[in-house]
């Protein structure tokens, strides 16, 4: 029972995390004069604080760091590692292009989990014990979902001057405050 609720509690936090990340991520953005890069670096470099120096604490702590280093699951992690900084980059040049969060998360996570259910079955080679028909209308419904979360996203209502660059602006960020000014 507690490690299904620690299982949970993962989910929960990555759900969380990766739900936010499309916002915040296109906020940055704007505030970086909508540079395509530079929030990579700035998601990189917490990467580099979360991913990398609070294991190292954790691990030297308990005694762990030393031992199981293999060439093969370095291998691994590090071309996990990439694929996910190279998706990262994919998320920002949506943004950068005039993708909007709403948009382009539910289409990101929408099909995340049908490459990552098909790639899994092609590396485990489960395709070939035969696959439930109910299991590729799951499938097809995970898409569906996407694609009606695009169509039927919330717009923000159409207005003039400088009403029009506030609401621009909330649409980016629901949370910022509009009057604010920006110190770039």
């Amino acid at each position: 029972m507690k490690s299904m609720l620690l299982i949970a509690a993962g989910v929960a936090m990555a759900v969380i995390c990766w739900g936010v990340y499309g916002p915040t991520l296109h906020e940055g953005q704007h505030h970086m004069g909508n540079s395509r890069l530079k929030p990579l670096i700035c998601v990189g470099v917490a990467y580099f604080v979360v991913a990398i120096i609070v294991p190292l604490i954790v691990l030297v702590g308990q005694g762990e760091l030393r031992g199981h280093w293999t060439f093969a699951g370095i291998t691994w992690s590090l071309v996990a590692g990439g694929v996910g900084a190279i998706g990262a980059i994919g998320i920002i040049l949506a943004l950068s292009f005039g993708g909007r969060p709403v948009y382009v998360m539910p289409l990101v996570f929408g099909g995340a989990p049908v490459v990552n259910t098909l790639f899994t079955m092609y590396w485990t080679k489960a395709y070939r014990e035969g696959v439930s028909p109910i299991f590729y209308a799951g499938l097809i419904l995970v898409i569906v979902g996407a694609a009606t979360v695009l169509v039927f996203a919330p717009r923000a209502p159409r207005v003039t001057g400088r009403a029009e660059s506030q609401a621009r602006h909330a649409a980016r960020a629901p949370w910022s405050d509009p009057s604010a000014s920006d110190v770039s």
